[in-house]
């Protein structure tokens, strides 16, 4: 028998980095997301954000590739949100970019925190500022011109 956890703290940003999550409207895009975590038999912990990025603290099955998740993720919540013209009228899709980093156990609760905080922490900091630190105090490489 295997064992494993595998804990992903993923951001993904809009086209163009343009706010077109409707705050009015953005707990139906994460319930949407959560039932789609549901299907995938993953684990959803949080998911919070801005009208141009979404925060998901999420446990995958290990049966499902991260890349296939998000691939998968971003086109589904796409198609719902397109299909929801009268509540998401300037949403045009997602970056193809997006950043993931594992998470360890003793540092969930700690990101889900940070998650649950964004309304806060965006009024000091903006989506292509935060990513930068949070590729950094990771160790991601990344290049600029992505973010």
């Amino acid at each position: 028998m295997s064992f494993t956890y595998l804990l992903y703290h993923i951001v993904i940003r809009t086209k163009r980095s343009e706010p077109t999550i409707v705050p009015d409207h953005e707990r139906e895009l994460y319930m949407y997301i959560y039932q789609f975590v549901k299907a995938h038999d993953s684990a959803l912990y949080r998911v919070n954000g801005m009208p141009d990025h979404i925060h998901i603290l999420v446990s995958l099955h290990p049966s499902i590739a991260l890349s296939d998740f998000m691939r998968d993720l971003k086109t589904a919540t796409s198609k719902m949100m397109k299909s929801a013209k009268d509540k998401y009228p300037m949403f045009d899709g997602w970056e193809s970019e997006y950043y993931a980093s594992t998470v360890s156990r003793s540092e969930q609760e700690t990101v889900r925190q940070y998650i649950i905080n964004q309304k806060e922490h965006h009024k000091k900091v903006n989506c292509r500022e935060e990513l930068i630190q949070l590729c950094k105090e990771n160790g991601i490489p990344y290049d600029e011109k992505y973010i």
